[in-house]
């Protein structure tokens, strides 16, 4: 079955009906017609957002001056949990399909009790096996409610102090030298810099960088070195540049192939795209150094922090890093950072049109937001 008709069926596969959702700015999207009006406490809206970059973001994947994201909210009881889940084009997903999926469990979610968060996320993604960002939405909007509700930051709910927040690096996209330096300059406030490479270009961007900074450096190769050998050389050389590990330097599948890298280099290697969920940590034992835990990528809050535990348990190091998004989701990643050794937590200090304040940075150090919930405000109201 292709994914076009598998949307077509999910509805019916999950026992629930598809309708259309409220936006949460403006008119509806897509030609929607206006939803009628709902008698029912309990709500759940769905809007497209585009979040605008203050530089064109290029990886080893892409290239963008934008990102579109789903962004949901969860109303019960005149409380509402915002949530966002930012498509990831590595796994096939996009903002269109991800908002049909999470309007395709709107009465699954509408009907269930929010309490028991545990099974109702275990059923949202069984229904939605494969659109991770729209699962995501849906997480943190729940987390984000029961946060409220419970008049607590969901930092107190998982029993973290806030103080042990890491500091967060800044991610420097693939550039030319001469936009590559500017960017260097404009994150003087962050002690350690987030670098892309996986280019034919790795050297120069590192010359750029280095021209500018004697800033520690974290590298992410975003799986763009294909040959070990290759991979084995480049390391070691960013090793001499003042580099504190290496993200993915291969293609996730090369999983022995990264083997014998890791065994013939100087610097620590953390899991990216070959750690997805929880079940994919214990493998890379002896492969990988630590992993870096996305809730975009698992699903939501609820695996993340199962991801986190089981790393940890298995003696691998723990970062937490996110997309380009807005702070909705960069917030709830936040609210986990007490528990890892590294952040990568700048997805909202990418965008120029950021709806909501929530986790703030002080010289790299992460300062999470003292509200029940996730602890947004609308950006409108930023003095």
């Amino acid at each position: 079955m292709n994914r076009r008709d598998w949307m077509k069926t999910l509805g019916a596969a999950c026992l629930v009906g598809a309708r259309h959702g409220v936006p949460l700015h403006g008119a509806p999207l897509q030609g929607e017609d206006a939803p009628s009006a709902t008698t029912s406490s309990t709500a759940l809206e769905t809007e497209i957002v585009r979040l605008q970059l203050r530089h064109t973001w290029t990886t080893t994947m892409s290239s963008s001056a934008y990102r579109d994201t789903l962004y949901v909210r969860f109303t019960r009881d005149g409380i509402t949990g915002h949530g966002e889940g930012a498509p990831i084009v590595r796994y096939q997903e996009n903002a269109a399909g991800a908002r049909q999926a999470a309007e395709s469990v709107r009465d699954l979610v509408t009907a269930a009790d929010p309490w028991e968060f545990e099974k109702l996320h275990a059923e949202i993604a069984h229904c939605l096996s494969g659109q991770y960002a729209a699962q995501t939405a849906l997480d943190i909007a729940l987390m984000d409610w029961v946060g409220q509700k419970l008049g607590i930051p969901l930092y107190r709910y998982f029993g973290l102090d806030p103080n042990d927040a890491p500091i967060t690096t800044f991610s420097i996209g693939i550039d030319t030298p001469a936009i590559t330096r500017q960017k260097v300059r404009e994150a003087e406030s962050f002690p350690v810099l987030k670098i892309k490479v996986g280019l034919d270009t790795d050297e120069a961007t590192i010359a750029a960088v280095r021209s500018v900074t004697r800033k520690p450096l974290r590298v992410d190769a975003n799986e763009g070195w294909k040959n070990k050998e290759e991979a084995v050389r480049k390391i070691n050389w960013l090793a001499t540049q003042g580099v504190e590990f290496v993200e993915q330097p291969m293609p996730a599948q090369m999983l022995e192939e990264t083997r014998w890298v890791h065994e013939r280099v100087h610097l620590p290697l953390i899991a990216d795209e070959a750690c997805q969920h929880a079940g994919d940590v214990p493998k890379l034992v002896g492969i990988f150094d630590g992993v870096n835990v996305k809730l975009d990528k698992a699903g939501g809050i609820l695996e993340a922090f199962e991801m986190i535990q089981i790393a940890r348990a298995l003696g691998l190091r723990t970062m937490l890093g996110c997309m380009v998004s807005s702070s909705v989701s960069v917030t709830a990643a936040a609210h986990l950072s007490p528990l890892v050794d590294y952040a990568d937590l700048d997805g909202n200090l990418l965008i120029a049109n950021d709806p909501f304040s929530g986790v703030s940075v002080k010289n790299g150090k992460l300062l999470l937001p003292h509200g029940p919930g996730l602890g947004l405000r609308p950006a409108e109201k930023i003095s």
